[in-house]
Formats: structure tokens, sequence, C-alpha cells
């Protein structure tokens, strides 16, 4: 079960986990399973854990003003999903985070965290998903004001094809910005 968390790990920070650090890693994160629909956290709550994804598909959203779901993230097998300034700085988190896909997780709380953080690989780890996460946003944030609706569907098409396939034109439209019918239009010269 702890096989693709373990794989993840040592491919980010290239480490080897010892042993030691396996059992340490197995004894504080936990298995965790969401039904399709089954909410993670709840706008409002405080963000209570961190998980790994080990199978299924998880999306992370807000509700505008005029009751529209805006997509913060589309994950799946091998990615983290958590409310960070929730989980961190302990607040009321303006999200959703869902389960699109019956899911299984692998879990930890903010107590434990620095638990995690005393195994080198695991610091390794999270400083370089920082490293990407950060470059992820500009790259997006970028994509937003200087990109199309069709080049910002090619370019996740590019980089995500796997997410393409499990997630509904809906989501991935309000992901990228642009409602569903404009990505329908726009798309169909280049759908696949």
């Amino acid at each position: 079960m702890y096989d693709p968390l373990f794989n993840y790990i040592e491919r980010y920070s290239d480490a080897q986990l010892l042993p030691f650090d396996r059992d340490r890693i197995a004894s504080i994160m936990k298995p965790k399973k969401l039904r399709r629909k089954q909410l993670f956290l709840e706008e409002g709550s405080i963000c209570a854990y961190t998980g790994f994804i080990l199978k299924g598909a998880v999306r992370q959203f807000s509700i505008s003003e005029n009751g529209m779901e805006c997509i913060n993230q589309l994950c799946i097998e091998n990615w983290w999903i958590t409310d960070r300034e929730s989980f961190i700085h302990r607040i009321p988190s303006t999200y959703y985070i869902e389960a699109w896909e019956d899911t299984d997780l692998l879990v930890f709380r903010r107590s434990d965290l620095d638990l995690l953080l005393e195994i080198p690989a695991i610091q390794r780890m999270f400083w370089k998903m920082s490293e990407n996460n950060h470059i992820a946003f500009q790259k997006r944030l970028d994509a937003a004001i200087s990109l199309n609706a069709l080049q910002r569907y090619e370019r996740f098409l590019r980089c995500y094809p796997e997410i393409v396939q499990r997630f509904p034109l809906h989501h991935i439209a309000s992901y990228l910005g642009v409602v569903k019918e404009t990505l329908s239009r726009v798309r169909k010269p280049s759908k696949m």
C-alpha cells in the first residue's frame, strides 16, 4: 500500500529511504477512503489532513458569489491534496475538496508534519514539491494572462493528458478560467 508513496518520496528527494524511515512514515500516514462525491474538506472547516492520492481523482474548488464552481486543482494518483493555508495556519478553508472518483489516500495531520520533516528524504521532497508548485503557479498565471482559451487548453492537454481523460469538460473549463461553451467551441478543431 505504501510503495507508491515511498517511490514518490525517493524520486522527488533523490534519496533512498531507510527501512527505519519507511516504518516511521507508515506509522504516521494512515489510509483513508473517499467515495465518489465525498468531501475531504468543506468550506469553513479547518483542513485537518494532507493526503497523498494512491488511487482515484480529487478536485479542489470554491463557490463564487453567483454560485459558480471555480476549480483550483484537479488531482489524480501520485498527487498531494490539501488546502495549504488552512492546514498550516489552522484557519477556516475557502475551498471544498471532493473525490471525483472513489479514492484511496494516505493522510497525515498537521501535528504529524514535524515528525515527517525529521526524515531527510521528506525534507528534500517537500522542498522540491514547493519549487515545482511555485513554477506551476507562475505558468498557470502567465497562461491566464497571455494565452487565449484554445492555447490554455492545448497546453493543459500536453501537460496533463491523463487528467483530461478523468474529468468532465466543465471541470477542465473551470480550471482554465473559461466557460464550458467557450472551451467546447474553441477545441473542436483540435479535439482528440
